[in-house]
């Protein structure tokens, strides 16, 4: 049953690549396996609480991108659902942006490889597309430049 229910949640958390203002109702969390909690989507479209991704970062190497604890890609980009980048009244959701602000800053700034470039374009354009067509939406300028410079 915990085989079905694992099974269940990682094949909706890649179903949900393409929902950009948060993951799915319905879907859960692939490290923790509970509702997402200030959920952010990495470059590799897999969506995990805020907290449990630093966690898996903290629990490898420091100087060193953690890797997709689904598909072992290496996270160069976290980005906040819609939701979690509004919580920044909330000391603790505060202090968890603030930290994968830090993450993007230390590792989005890599330069990467043409097959990372190759694999993570999908997901930036996506990003990208969904940036033009909505004015409203409030990324942090660093992501956005981060976005705009990946892509180019």
């Amino acid at each position: 049953m915990i085989i079905n229910l694992l099974k269940g949640c990682k094949e909706r958390s890649e179903f949900c690549s393409d929902n950009m203002d948060g993951p799915p109702g319905n879907d859960c969390c692939s490290i923790c396996h509970g509702s997402f909690h200030i959920p952010h989507q990495a470059n590799c479209s897999h969506w995990f609480c805020g907290n449990c991704i630093l966690q898996v970062w903290n629990h490898g190497s420091s100087l060193q991108p953690c890797k997709c604890p689904l598909c072992r890609r290496q996270i160069t980009l976290l980005v906040p659902s819609r939701a979690s980048s509004q919580q920044v009244h909330n000391p603790e959701a505060s202090d968890i942006l603030k930290k994968i602000e830090a993450y993007n800053r230390l590792f989005g700034s890599q330069s990467a490889g043409l097959s990372q470039r190759v694999q993570d374009l999908p997901f930036l354009l996506k990003r990208l597309f969904r940036e033009l067509i909505d004015p409203q939406r409030s990324l942090p300028f660093v992501i956005k430049a981060r976005l705009y410079l990946a892509v180019s």
